[in-house]
C-alpha cells in the first residue's frame, strides 16, 4: 500500500474518519497534516437473497463500524479525548429503514448495486417523470438510487407503509444510520451529497422535493434533516468511545474522495477504483447537465454555498478481480492479478465486459450481461485476467470521453490530468494502461485513502482544525505520475474494440 503511516505526535490534533464501504467498515485516524496514523478494518457480509438483489445487515454495519473505531484508537495509541473531530463517509445509495422508537431496522439495508426496484423505475418512466426527476435531482431514473429502494421496503415489508404514515419509521443512507446510532438517537441527519443520491432531493433548492416524495408515496417525516457536508451535526455519545467527539463532516464516498483529492475548483477530476469505479468532475457552483449519459450531483459542501459535480458510475470495477478469484478460480488472492496479467504482453484480442449487474454510465443498460469476446485457441486464463483488469480502465475511459464531450458542448477547457484513488489504483499496470487510453497524466497521491481523508478534512474544517480549502490544497502530495506512453491511434483503436464488445452485451 502507498499510504503514508506516521508516528503519533504529542500535542497534535487527530481526526477520526469512519469509512463505511460496500465490502468493509473501516476507521482511520489522521493527524492534522492529513497523514494516516492507523487503520482498522472489518469485512461485512454480502447477502444475495435473489439474483440481482444485494443486502447488508444494518446492525452488522453499525457493530463493525463501532468495533473498528475502538480498534483504531488503540492502534494509534490515543484516546477519544485526543480526537478533535469525527467525519463519516459511506456507500451512498444503500438504504436503511428503522423504527425510531426501538432503533431496530425493519429490513436489511438494500445496497446500491441492488436492481430489484427496476419495475418501479419503469413505472416512473411510463408516468413521464424522467425529465422532471433529472431536472430536479440531476439523476437519471434508475434502480441504483435510493428512492425506489425505500419505496420497495414500504411496499413489501408487512405493516411498513402504515408505520411510516404514523411517523414511526425513519429512513437514511448509511451515514444517517451511523449518526443515529453514534448519537443515541439524537441526530437524524444527512448531508447534501448523500441526499442528492436519493432521487428525492432537489439539488437546486437543497430540499426534499414534495412532488417526488408524493410520486413515490414516501412520507416526508421519514426523511433526515439535510446539512452542508462540513457542519456541526452533533456528538458521539461519550460512553461509546470513552469521550464525546463532535461529528463535523459527512459526505458520500465519491464526493468525499473528490474533496480528499483537493479537487475544489471547476474542471478538476478524480476517479476512484473501488468495488465500482466512480469518476467525478467538479463543476463549481454550476449544476451542468450532461448530454452524454452522466449525472449531475451535489459535491461536498464546505459551506452553505451549493457545489456541483458531474459523475459517471461503473458498477463493476475492482469487483472484476473478485470474480477472477471467486468465480473463475484464476487466482487465489487478489494481489496475484497483476503478475498473472503481466505474464502476457497484451490481452491477445480478448475483451471482458463485466456487465454482471447491467452497465452504468455512460451506457445505462440495466439488462446488459457480462461477456468475453475475442477468444481464440491460443487464449489463456492470463489473457482473460489481463482483459478483466483492462476492463476497469476501458469503462473509466468511456466516462472521461463522455465528460470531454460535455465540456466541448459547454465550451470549457478539457481535462488535463486524472487524480486517482481507491484500492485498485495501487496497480501500476492498470494505471499506466489508463494513462495510455486517456492520453493524459494519471496522478496517484501519497495518501490513496482519499475517501476517508475527505471526511476528515470536512470534519476538521467544521471544528477549526483547518482554516480553509486553500490550506487543504497545500497538504495534497503526488506519489507517482503516469504519463501516456502510446500514440493516440493506439488508444482510438482499442476504444473502438471496447465499444464493439459493449454493443455485443446489449443486443
Amino acid at each position: 500500500m502507498n499510504e503514508l503511516f506516521v508516528k503519533k505526535e504529542e500535542h497534535m490534533t487527530y481526526i477520526l474518519a469512519l469509512d463505511q464501504g460496500t465490502s468493509s467498515s473501516r476507521s482511520i485516524v489522521f493527524n492534522q497534516l492529513g497523514q494516516i496514523v492507523a487503520i482498522a478494518q472489518q469485512e461485512i457480509t454480502q447477502i444475495y437473497p435473489n439474483p440481482g438483489w444485494v443486502e447488508h445487515d444494518p446492525m452488522q454495519i453499525w457493530q463493525t463500524q463501532l468495533a473498528t473505531a475502538k480498534e483504531v484508537l488503540a492502534k494509534a495509541g490515543i484516546s477519544a479525548r485526543d480526537v478533535g473531530a469525527l467525519g463519516i463517509t459511506n456507500q451512498r445509495e444503500t438504504s436503511v429503514v428503522w423504527n425510531k422508537n426501538t432503533g431496530q431496522p425493519i429490513y436489511n439495508a438494500i445496497v446500491w448495486q441492488d436492481r430489484r426496484a427496476e419495475p418501479a423505475c419503469v413505472a416512473l418512466r411510463e408516468q413521464g417523470l424522467s425529465d422532471t426527476i433529472q431536472a430536479k435531482t440531476g439523476l437519471l431514473v434508475d434502480a441504483y438510487f435510493s428512492g425506489t429502494k425505500l419505496q420497495w421496503i414500504l411496499d413489501h415489508v408487512p405493516q411498513a407503509r402504515a408505520q411510516a404514515e404514523r411517523g414511526e419509521l425513519l429512513f437514511g443512507t448509511v451515514d444517517s444510520w451511523l449518526m443515529w446510532q453514534l448519537s443515541g438517537g439524537a441526530v437524524h441527519a444527512t448531508d447534501v451529497s448523500n441526499a442528492s443520491r436519493t432521487m428525492l432531493f432537489n439539488i437546486h433548492t437543497n430540499q426534499w422535493d414534495a412532488e417526488l416524495l408524493a410520486a413515490l408515496r414516501i412520507p416526508e417525516a421519514m426523511m433526515p434533516t439535510v446539512q452542508a457536508s462540513s457542519a456541526q451535526y452533533g456528538e458521539v455519545r461519550a460512553e461509546l468511545l470513552g469521550h464525546a467527539i463532535p461529528i463535523g463532516g459527512v459526505a458520500g464516498d465519491q464526493q468525499s474522495a473528490l474533496f480528499g483529492q483537493a479537487c475544489f475548483s471547476a474542471g478538476m477530476v478524480k476517479n476512484t477504483y473501488g468495488t465500482g469505479c466512480f469518476m467525478l468532475m467538479h463543476t463549481g457552483a454550476d449544476g451542468m447537465r450532461s448530454q452524454n449519459g452522466l449525472i449531475t450531483t451535489s459535491a461536498a459542501q464546505a459551506t452553505a454555498q451549493p457545489q456541483f459535480a458531474i459523475e459517471g458510475s461503473v458498477f463493476v470495477g475492482g469487483a472484476v478481480v473478485q470474480w477472477l478469484r471467486d468465480g473463475l478460480g484464476a487466482i487465489r488472492h487478489s494481489s496475484e492479478v497483476q503478475a498473472l496479467a503481466e505474464s502476457v504482453p497484451d490481452s491477445g484480442g480478448v475483451m471482458v465486459v463485466p456487465a454482471f449487474t447491467g452497465l452504468g454510465a455512460p451506457y445505462w443498460h440495466a439488462d446488459a450481461r457480462g461477456s468475453i469476446t475475442g477468444l481464440t485457441r491460443g487464449s489463456t486464463v492470463a489473457h482473460i485476467a489481463r482483459a478483466a483488469l483492462e476492463s476497469i480502465a476501458f469503462q473509466s475511459a468511456a466516462l472521461l470521453q463522455a465528460m470531454s464531450r460535455d465540456l466541448t458542448l459547454a465550451g470549457v477547457a478539457q481535462v488535463r490530468e486524472l487524480r486517482v484513488d481507491g484500492g485498485a489504483c495501487v496497480n501500476d499496470l492498470l494505471m499506466q494502461f489508463q494513462a495510455d487510453l486517456l492520453g493524459i497524466d494519471v496522478v496517484r497521491p501519497e495518501v490513496v485513502e482519499t475517501t476517508a481523508l475527505g471526511a476528515a478534512y470536512l470534519a476538521g474544517l467544521a471544528t477549526g482544525v483547518y482554516s480553509s480549502t486553500d490550506e487543504l490544497s497545500e497538504l495534497w502530495r503526488v506519489e507517482r505520475r503516469f504519463s501516456p506512453q502510446r500514440t493516440p491511434d493506439y488508444a482510438t483503436d482499442l476504444m473502438a474494440q471496447w465499444e464493439h464488445a459493449v454493443r455485443k452485451t446489449v443486443l
